[in-house]
């Protein structure tokens, strides 16, 4: 009973230091099995200090040691595999036969065994996927309890003379078993709490930076303004529970909420020489009030005690404005707000980011609408004013009709802004352009349309048939001297959406398999590829002499919704 006590006494030294273990960075990886190098290093050298320490840490008895060294041992085993177990036992039990006494070889062999046997025991669940139950300190207990066995028979059966080996187990065995097994139980105890602490915190951070993504998406898409921010300074507010939340340019406040929202107003220039600083610097000031002072550059009375000041960067590093979060005076930083802070700094930088390429490509989108119409209209205005001119004598009705066609077609195009229009809408765009053509050409031109109903009211990208039927007059049928025609068809094929455009002319292209494209068709395939994806586009075939055909592809959708 006594050696028992003794033990025990061991044992509560032994777990106060893997207590205090537990705080270091050191210990974290215990925690987590995820059979990384780095992983299976840190359980090899904890536990192998553990083993040593547990053979230190024994009583001799009978020119040997009963101790707690099995205990390193089986949990290098059960938390890093067979191979960190075997290595940790051999570790250990190399340290032990270097101390001597009878029992030396048969203590190295079953240190050593003991840590295979916590390797198996991990390998067993982690092929089952049992992960969780390798945590368990009752799991621990027992594989402890089945390894002192073994250790005790591997005595009876190495260790010389046997007399004194048997009245070696018959005092230690009993002891040793239970120490050793309740102290495993213990020890694993200590890191499956570590383990709960650290996937709370985890759980809590990715919980609040997934809710403050969710509402915050979308926020920024129309400008990095003063109207913006203050909707993201309000959910970042409402979600961190800090004393307040600021967001900056450059120059001036832009939102801010919380405590001191009465002296820290919107649009006032800044004026905190850490703010500066983050600017100047791209760096992360935190300005706790302790190491590192902070007193409100506007209010001296102001409550606020503590600032952490996150710049926002673009995709250069280049300082677009900051984040700031505030504590009052009498409360302290959370380490997790700490961390969620610089998560939010490249939440918005993104989405700053984001906003910014969405703008652009507005621009791009409408610049390329107008070079679309800057290239219909000169060159057809004044075929169109020609034809008007010739008509105008012989049949002035007829005249008349061609005015209003061509007001209509120039009308259509200062209202073609929008980025999509239905497919009807272009087939009206495409009339009032033929009707202007047709009276040119006179019967040397004819136009066959034939467009499923269901597919008129999908969505495409403006101008997108009507260059193609330009294209098709412009560079096929006008250089015929026979008559020309051009089909204009449109179906549904495996839910594709098939729109051609063919003339009888085949002069649009270089050779039978080369495609001599120009800038209109390129934009007008460009756009089709951006709104719905690199699949789908503008596909120009050519036979020469015979027809060239374009061919539009792109997804059917049953719901009608712009592209």
């Amino acid at each position: 009973m006594e050696l028992i006590f003794s033990l025990l006494q061991q044992l509560s030294v032994y777990l106060v230091i893997a207590y205090l273990l537990s705080k270091t960075p050191l210990f974290m990886p215990l925690t987590m099995l995820s059979g990384r190098f780095s992983q299976r290093l840190a359980c090899y050298v904890v536990f192998s200090l553990f083993c040593i320490l547990g053979t230190y840490f024994g009583l001799a008895i009978e020119n040997a040691i009963a101790n707690t060294r099995a205990i390193g041992a089986v949990m290098g085993g059960l938390l890093g595999g067979p191979f960190v177990g075997f290595s940790v036992g051999l570790t250990g039990g190399l340290h032990r036969y270097s101390m001597g006494g009878f029992t030396d070889v048969a203590c190295a062999i079953s240190t050593t065994a003991e840590g295979l046997l916590g390797g198996l025991v991990h390998l067993y669940y982690m092929r089952r996927g049992l992960v969780e139950r390798i945590f368990n300190p009752f799991l621990a207990f027992a594989v402890l309890l089945v390894a002192e066995v073994m250790q005790m028979s591997i005595i009876l059966l190495v260790a010389q003379p046997y007399e004194q080996a048997f009245d070696l187990v018959k005092t230690i065995a009993l002891p040793m078993i239970i120490a050793n097994s309740l102290g495993a139980a213990l020890f694993m105890s200590i890191i499956q709490d570590r383990k709960t602490i650290y996937e709370k915190y985890s759980a809590s951070f990715s919980s609040k930076a997934l809710t403050i993504a969710e509402r915050t998406v979308g926020v920024l898409s129309s400008g990095f303004n003063q109207q913006n921010t203050q909707k993201i300074a309000q959910i970042i507010y409402e979600e961190t529970g800090v004393g307040a939340v600021s967001i900056t340019d450059r120059d001036k406040i832009l939102a801010f909420i919380g405590i001191g929202d009465d002296h820290h107003l919107p649009g006032t220039l800044i004026s905190s020489q850490h703010t500066k600083q983050a600017i100047e610097n791209g760096e992360l000031i935190f300005a706790d009030g302790y190491e590192v002072a902070y007193q409100c550059s506007i209010d001296n009375s102001c409550k606020l005690g503590a600032a952490l000041i996150i710049p926002l960067l673009d995709s250069e590093n280049q300082v677009l404005g900051t984040i700031k979060l505030y504590e009052p005076k009498q409360k302290l930083f959370s380490s997790l707000n700490r961390s969620l802070g610089e998560g939010l700094a490249k939440l918005l930088s993104n989405q700053i980011l984001s906003s910014r390429y969405i703008e652009q490509q507005t621009l791009l989108t409408q610049a390329e609408l107008r070079l679309l119409q800057a290239q219909v209209n000169p060159h057809f205005l004044f075929n169109a004013l020609n034809t008007i001119s010739a008509v105008i004598r012989r049949d002035p009705d007829k005249a008349r009709q061609l005015i209003q066609h061509l007001s209509q077609f120039f009308r259509r195009n200062l209202k073609h802004n929008i980025e999509s229009v239905t497919i009807q809408d272009e087939l009206k765009h495409i009339h009032a352009y033929l009707e202007i053509e047709l009276a040119r050409f006179s019967d040397r031109l004819k136009v066959n349309i034939n467009i499923d109903e269901q597919l008129l009211m999908q969505y495409v990208p403006t101008f997108t048939l009507q260059p193609l039927v330009e294209n098709a007059i412009k560079h096929g049928t006008s250089t015929l001297l026979e008559n020309g025609v051009i089909d204009v068809t449109g179906y549904l094929e495996n839910g594709v959406v098939l729109l051609k455009v063919i003339d009888n002319a085949g002069t649009y292209c270089l050779n039978e398999t080369e495609l001599q494209t120009g800038l209109g068709l390129q934009i007008v395939d460009k756009r089709l590829k951006n709104s719905f994806g690199e699949r789908y586009g503008l596909t120009m075939l050519c036979q020469s002499g015979i027809s060239t055909r374009a061919e539009i592809r792109f997804p059917y959708n049953k719901e009608n919704h712009r592209c």
